[in-house]
């Protein structure tokens, strides 16, 4: 009775964390929207709908604390329960940061038409699809698409070297540009910290599946040589 009653728990709270990946992919997709086609009112609803997904993950960790307080689970178990914790804060945190981009471009739309960088475009492109692939992992415990997330991360990586090259060109070409510039960079570090947090999640699926914590080998480094990676 108690196993039963713990294995429903879990797949609660498994439920829960799906929910909220799907609701931070849709947020996720309407601030990139937002951005590319100049629309406040959508990055209005943004910041709006965030408020929503911040109450849910609160709500998923206080479920996943009150399992591990209240039942003894075993190794496997207690990996599914980590698993859940950490997944819900790097979720939680894509949310956070998908809603910083949103109160950007409002910012950015009372410049005089401004222009989404190709770079940045793709860079919101291949965030969108690393967040949509991790939460797949995710759903079916996929270590192979799991890898396939942390291997798109350097494509992430790549993008936002070169947006940042050609957005300092801008700058020092037309000073006037600046202000949407340095908006412009923001949002791309942005993107490049949601791909960190894709790829976070992957990790996790893969210590889940398999007892073991991956982590990336290859360092991302800036312009002066130094490891400019984000710990897990």
């Amino acid at each position: 009775m108690a196993r039963s009653r713990f294995e429903r728990e879990l797949e609660e709270l498994n439920t829960g964390l799906i929910k909220l990946g799907t609701k931070t992919e849709q947020l996720m997709t309407a601030s990139a929207k937002s951005l590319v086609d100049q629309n406040v009112e959508q990055a209005l609803s943004v910041i709006e709908d965030e408020r929503e997904i911040k109450m849910l993950a609160s709500e998923i960790e206080q479920q996943s604390m009150q399992i591990l307080l209240m039942q003894q689970p075993v190794a496997s178990d207690l990996r599914k329960i980590t698993t859940a914790l950490k997944a819900t804060t790097d979720i939680r945190r894509i949310a956070d940061q998908s809603k910083d981009i949103a109160e950007i471009v409002i910012n950015l739309c009372e410049e005089e038409d401004y222009t989404t960088p190709t770079d940045i475009r793709k860079m919101a492109e291949s965030t969108k699809q690393m967040l949509s692939r991790c939460i797949e992992s995710f759903v079916n415990m996929d270590i192979e698409i799991a890898k396939e997330v942390i291997e798109m991360d350097n494509i992430v990586d790549e993008l936002f070297l070169k947006a940042k090259a050609a957005l300092i060109a801008l700058i020092r070409k037309n000073a006037k540009k600046a202000d949407e510039a340095i908006y412009l960079m923001m949002i791309a570090k942005y993107l490049e910290k949601i791909g960190d947090h894709a790829e976070n999640v992957a990790q996790w699926v893969i210590y889940c599946v398999t007892g073991e914590r991956k982590i990336r080998k290859i360092k991302k480094t800036g312009e002066d040589g130094k490891d400019t990676r984000l710990k897990p």
